[in-house]
């Protein structure tokens, strides 16, 4: 059985030795995980398929996380020499999404076998590497060693991404895999019900330590404010749940979706989550990563943020109650309180870190406190916009990583899902996607003080126009 759970290890100890041995086998262990998730498609022809218009095929991906060690290092001045100058500018740029007219047809891609020997040639010189550049601990963001754990947590994130679009690739084009199990347990729609949450004084950010683990430049610095009396869905929002919106003709009634709702309503002509299959006779099936099953009611929903948004009004109209989704520092709350705010989330009490299944699992399973899956089965949106904290500073090595995010544009995810691993179930991690994107990402919906749609679309268009300022 290939070994997929493992987490971050420290960047600190006495013995350097030891943390050589450390990082070398959570190097391999990375490297191996991705490209055994490149089994699950059928032939290697498959590679050169896009999972949907505005995403290179697959291909890129599979060549894109190796150059991306090359870069880091040459960067950090660990390596002077490159492998292959042409792959690793080929691979270097185009990961999240083209415009929707946008083609990649024109770029020339190399043979499949061509980037497995390159891929192959990469694992060699990290693994050298690893074993044979100086070693001081704790290893800080100055040192070359910085540059590999960069490109392990660059290819954790692959990881989760790349079973993404694996899932939105047709199935005939995919195939089952020993080492990615799907749940097999189904059952009804559970009642949802809300918990109350007392407000209190927050406090996020790492400040300008490492705390013993590799981060990202958006998790340094610091947040601090209060939080109000709020209260929260017990349950992440099931498909269950979730059908009673769709039934409702949910997707096409405009009062329910904003602008950008609207839009992307236009461009993908969506009726339904993205992994729900209609039928003929009006009922649903539902895509894993490998198979389409019976729908099952009682796992959580997978959703974008503007889906999740449309229910909330659609939901607030129904009851009398204004719901939203939660923000950054509400979610902190209720990990705090469900017993998941250590450094590193326990995946014996969450279905995260590949350590259960390869899919969800029914949304009442692993309980936190009073609430289910603050951690784990499938991220959750917040309405919260990605921004740096007070004292952000970015790294020079992946200028681009956390500053193209604070524009507003952008919604913040927390708690992970069945395929995060690494730097992702880290407490302090801070991950951010589009609104419109198709992540393994439900939601779960809170009451109480909040802000008006008006101001809270007044200060995303007050963020683009400050990001704008900064960032050009």
């Amino acid at each position: 059985m290939l070994h997929k759970q493992m987490t971050s290890i420290r960047l600190d100890g006495e013995d350097t030795a030891l943390k050589r041995l450390e990082l070398r086998a959570y190097f391999h262990q990375s490297y191996t995980l991705f490209e055994s998730l490149f089994e699950l498609l059928i032939s290697d022809e498959v590679f050169y398929r896009q999972s949907e218009p505005t995403r290179h095929p697959m291909i890129f991906y599979f060549g894109h996380t190796a150059i991306f060690y090359i870069n880091k290092l040459v960067a950090s001045g660990a390596l002077t020499e490159r492998i292959n100058p042409h792959f690793e500018a080929l691979f270097a740029v185009g990961v999240d999404e083209m415009t929707w007219d946008a083609s990649s047809d024109s770029l020339q891609w190399p043979r499949v076998d061509e980037v497995r020997q390159y891929r192959a040639q990469v694992r060699s010189l990290v693994d050298h590497l690893i074993m044979t550049l100086p070693m001081q601990l704790p290893i800080t963001q100055e040192n070359p060693f910085w540059a590999i754990w960069m490109g392990i947590e660059h290819e954790r994130i692959h990881i989760e991404t790349s079973s993404v679009l694996h899932r939105q690739m047709p199935l005939e084009y995919v195939r089952s895999h020993p080492e990615f199990p799907i749940c097999p347990l189904q059952g009804e729609t559970p009642e949802n019900s809300m918990v109350a949450f007392e407000g209190r004084e927050i406090s996020m950010g790492k400040g300008d330590e490492d705390h013993g683990f590799y981060g990202w430049d958006n998790e340094y610095g610091n947040m601090n404010g209060y939080v109000d009396d709020f209260q929260v869905s017990k349950y992440l929002v099931s498909n269950g749940e979730f059908l009673d919106f769709v039934s409702a003709n949910g997707y096409t009634t405009p009062r329910w979706w904003d602008d950008e709702g609207l839009k992307f309503l236009e461009i993908k002509r969506a009726t339904c989550p993205p992994f729900w299959v209609p039928q003929a006779d009006g009922s649903y099936t539902f895509r894993t990563l490998t198979d389409e099953i019976p729908m099952p009611y009682n796992w959580p929903v997978e959703v974008n943020a503007l889906e999740a948004e449309a229910f909330c009004r659609w939901k607030s109209a129904q009851e009398g109650e204004i719901y939203r989704l939660p923000t950054e520092a509400q979610w902190r709350i209720m990990s705090e309180r469900g017993g998941m705010a250590q450094a590193v989330f326990d995946d014996r009490r969450a279905n995260i870190n590949l350590a259960h299944f390869a899919s969800s699992v029914p949304v009442d399973t692993f309980a936190h406190g009073e609430l289910y899956d603050v951690v784990g089965n499938v991220w959750q949106w917040t309405q919260t916009q990605m921004d740096a904290y007070e004292g952000f500073a970015t790294h020079p090595w992946y200028d681009d990583f956390s500053e193209p995010t604070f524009d507003g544009k952008h919604n913040l995810i927390k708690g992970g899902s069945w395929i995060s691993t690494g730097n992702e179930i880290l407490l302090e991690s801070r991950y951010a996607f589009r609104r419109h994107f198709t992540q393994h990402a439900g939601f779960r919906y809170v009451t109480g003080e909040h802000e008006d749609e008006n101001q809270k679309y007044a200060r995303i268009e007050q963020m683009y126009t400050e990001w704008k300022k900064r960032y050009g």
